[in-house]
């Protein structure tokens, strides 16, 4: 499946249980983020695994890697993440209209 909207790829990388876990961790982490061990002490991930799901969360959009010295901090993009949020509720309540089924008794 190839996804080409910004929306649809951070659905998608959110989509996974471990991503999603990550994530969370990272949002309740603020805008210090955490570093790649911190996270897969929290988590209790290896590291090669943690690695990959980091890295479809960074090339969703949803997740900004900075390297300070020999460390990488890894903190959510607030800004993606409302607009993802923004996307999701933009129709929150606009009302859908329904037909009614035909042929039902």
């Amino acid at each position: 499946m190839t996804t080409h909207s910004p929306n649809a790829r951070a659905l998608a990388a959110l989509g996974h249980d471990t991503r999603l876990s990550i994530f969370r961790l990272l949002v309740r982490a603020g805008d210090a983020g955490l570093r790649v061990s911190d996270i897969g002490e929290h988590l209790g991930m290896a590291p090669s695994t943690l690695a990959h799901h980091l890295s479809t969360l960074v090339g969703a959009g949803l997740v900004i890697q900075d390297k300070q010295g020999r460390e990488v901090f890894n903190r959510v993009d607030f800004p993606a993440m409302n607009d993802l949020l923004g996307f999701l509720t933009s129709e929150c309540c606009t009302g859908v209209t329904v037909r009614a089924a035909q042929g039902t008794a």
